[in-house]
């Protein structure tokens, strides 16, 4: 049972930074490769407040919100200007230089040694010390995210996004603040994602920078990817198949050194899959968009 709470855990740390990635990747069509970051500086910020001063978890999160929040307005502010590969281009360098921060500013971070000894995270006094109770945590706070994010796609700042996503151009004209739609999705995905974070420190009690490589971008845009774009219940169906894949091929009885292989074919043939079978389908989102003030936020 513990194993089965372990992975369910995990389920739901991946679903929240899916589904947070979602928001920038799918409805306004930027790929980011920062978005491990994000969730390493959720983790760091929460375990260097707990460690250092004893903060309750609740605060921990609002400071972790807060700092990916300025970092990601910051981020976009630059990416905003660019497009396509060059926006790609700029997340995949701030990716780097976040992973490079916690592995070389040993005087806070303790470097490639990492943060330990983070202590069981309490709400409002009880400290959550069985799996149970961690798991109902995690489950609110992916539900919560899942609100969040499903009201936001619903809204009208969700059809504008969606609609930039297919014609940036043409968006554009229709009297959008296009660059202000991009810098507020990135920021809300950014801080969303610091969330996942903040969970995996309490949960895993040790941190390092390994946790929050390139490579972890690219599995959660992969997680994206195969459960679709703009489909948040697909995020979480992936997620979960993803989370569970080494599992399943553990318990088949796979050696370890061939099921990390196979991990790595499977991943790319499911998403060989998936963009194979997507057909755009250009100017749906504009349909009812000829008197946009009604459908979209003003720029």
């Amino acid at each position: 049972m513990e194993y089965i709470l372990h992975l369910l855990i995990l389920i739901c740390i991946y679903s929240i930074l899916s589904q947070s990635l979602s928001l920038v990747a799918g409805y306004s069509g930027q790929i980011s490769l920062a978005h491990a970051g994000f969730y390493g500086i959720g983790a760091y910020a929460a375990a260097l407040m707990a460690v250092n001063f004893g903060t309750p978890a609740i605060l921990n999160l609002i400071i972790a919100l807060l700092i990916s929040g300025i970092i990601a307005f910051i981020v976009a502010k630059v990416a905003v200007k660019t497009v396509d590969d060059y926006y790609v281009v700029i997340t995949l360098g701030i990716q780097v230089v976040i992973y490079s921060i916690m592995n070389n500013w040993q005087s806070v971070t303790n470097g490639p040694l990492g943060i330990s000894g983070i202590p069981t995270i309490s709400l409002f006094g009880v400290p959550l010390e069985s799996k149970w109770a961690f798991l109902a945590l995690s489950s609110v706070l992916t539900a919560l995210v899942w609100f969040i994010l499903h009201n936001i796609t619903k809204s009208p700042f969700g059809r504008l996004l969606r609609a930039l996503s297919e014609d940036e151009i043409y968006t554009d004209s229709l009297g959008k603040n296009v660059g202000q739609a991009k810098v507020v999705s990135f920021v809300i995905s950014g801080m969303l994602a610091s969330i996942a974070g903040v969970l995996y420190a309490y949960y895993i009690s040790y941190i390092d920078p390994t946790s929050f490589t390139l490579d972890e971008s690219i599995f959660i845009l992969s997680i994206v990817i195969i459960g679709g774009m703009r489909n948040l219940r697909g995020v979480f169906l992936a997620a979960v198949f993803l989370v569970l894949l080494p599992e399943i091929l553990r318990f088949v009885g796979m050696p370890s050194s061939i099921a990390a292989n196979m991990r790595q074919i499977i991943y790319g043939i499911a998403l060989i899959i998936v963009v194979s079978r997507k057909k755009k389908k250009p100017g749906i989102v504009f349909k009812n968009m000829d008197n946009c003030e009604d459908n979209c936020t003003k720029g």
